[in-house]
């Protein structure tokens, strides 16, 4: 099943073309332009088809007759057609590193056919390894001219020679579940990352495949995270570009961002556990957005003052559970029957757990012993009987 890739330009304003919350209609229109354009494009290699196929039949190439010479222009069309269908999907980069490579080929093969010329050999011979010499030089450096030049692709796309060398671009590669979660157009707003940070194109696949699910969450999730890479390339500070590289070796995306950071070189950006490992395993540096909110919260040592807000009541009888405004968990022992109030406590302890980080406190024995009169008032006023006071005799 095919998918519309979105067509992100380098700090355009708009993320894919196709909104997630477009209606049922306009999809429809888009759908029905695109298998329009698909089928023009077929009808025009049909007629390139058609066309080789009877002027070869027409000018009778190499002395061949009837269906030899047509056959011969259909060999020829398909090739150029097959030629092209591969070309589709490659990279700029890797189109001009091609063509110089086919440049660099025809004058190395050149140079060899002046030697060859000048040998004593038969002219059979010298007219074989001429051809041979043609084809082998062009198609060596066709293909390694590609290769290259596809590697050279995500590096910034011109650099003005100079007397210096330029300084190697820092590259961060952002992953789906980081621009899911949304705080990374935060962080860039506060100036925090800088360099260019690329989103291949199968992340951006991913990404909108989560748009485009059926769940309400899912779909939820994944335009927020179309929404954050929206407003991260509105920032003039920021460097947004979408890589057209996939490596074909990799099965998931995961393994493919891995590849893709080794190849260049690059940091990659995620919230996943799973990948932060597997990257840092292969010796990627990974910039993992939630040991950054981890190492940000406030440091609380025991014996420290606080003041919470008591939410809910706790595991353990007599606890209350409260939140900072980080979301960091605060256990407070004796505080269950002062829900929904703000109490003084005092830490006792802090944890570090897998999901964060976790306090521990008790009730301040200032505010106990003041919430002390006013629960024995409330206790008389509940019993109909004031407080007991002491007589003029009492000593």
């Amino acid at each position: 099943m095919s998918r519309t890739v979105p067509e992100v330009q380098r700090r355009s304003g708009s993320v894919p073309s196709r909104s997630p919350d477009s209606s049922p209609e306009e999809r429809q229109k888009s759908s029905f332009l695109h298998a329009a354009k698909g089928l023009e494009i077929w009808l025009v290699r049909l007629v390139i088809v058609g066309g080789a196929t009877a002027i070869c039949y027409k000018l009778e190439l190499f002395g061949l007759r009837g269906k030899s010479a047509a056959g011969i222009g259909f060999l020829l069309s398909a090739v150029i057609l097959l030629a092209e269908l591969r070309l589709r999907r490659v990279t700029v980069g890797g189109l001009l590193g091609g063509a110089l490579g086919a440049v660099w080929g025809i004058f190395s093969a050149l140079i060899v056919t002046l030697i060859i010329s000048r040998t004593s050999e038969s002219e059979p011979t010298k007219s074989f390894l001429e051809y041979a010499a043609l084809f082998g030089f062009v198609y060596l450096g066709v293909a390694l001219g590609s290769q290259k030049g596809g590697d050279l692709n995500a590096v910034s796309p011109a650099v003005i020679p100079t007397g210096e060398a330029p300084a190697p671009e820092a590259i961060k590669l952002l992953d789906t579940s980081v621009l899911i979660d949304g705080r990374i157009a935060d962080v860039c707003e506060a100036h925090f990352l800088d360099g260019v940070l690329a989103v291949p194109q199968f992340v951006l696949h991913e990404l909108q495949f989560v748009a485009d699910s059926p769940d309400s969450l899912k779909r939820q999730r994944g335009r927020r995270g179309l929404e954050a890479l929206q407003r991260m390339q509105k920032m003039p500070h920021v460097d947004v570009r979408i890589l057209d590289q996939e490596p074909s070796q990799a099965a998931d995306v995961d393994h493919k961002l891995v590849e893709l950071g080794r190849r260049l070189g690059a940091k990659i950006v995620t919230n996943d556990f799973n990948l932060n490992k597997v990257a840092t395993v292969q010796g990627l540096a990974v910039l993992n957005v939630n040991l950054l909110a981890n190492a940000l919260k406030p440091v609380v040592m025991p014996g420290e003052p606080m003041r919470v807000l008591i939410l809910r009541e706790g595991k353990e009888p007599n606890q209350g559970v409260a939140y900072l405004d980080d979301g960091t968990m605060v256990v407070v022992d004796g505080a269950r029957r002062l829900i929904n109030k703000s109490v003084d406590i005092q830490v006792t302890s802090v944890h570090q757990t897998t999901a964060g980080k976790m306090i521990f406190g008790r009730l301040d024995e200032r505010q106990e012993q003041s919430s002390l009169p006013r629960q024995a008032a409330a206790a008389a006023a509940g019993t109909g009987r004031g407080p007991v006071l002491p007589g003029p005799d009492a000593e």
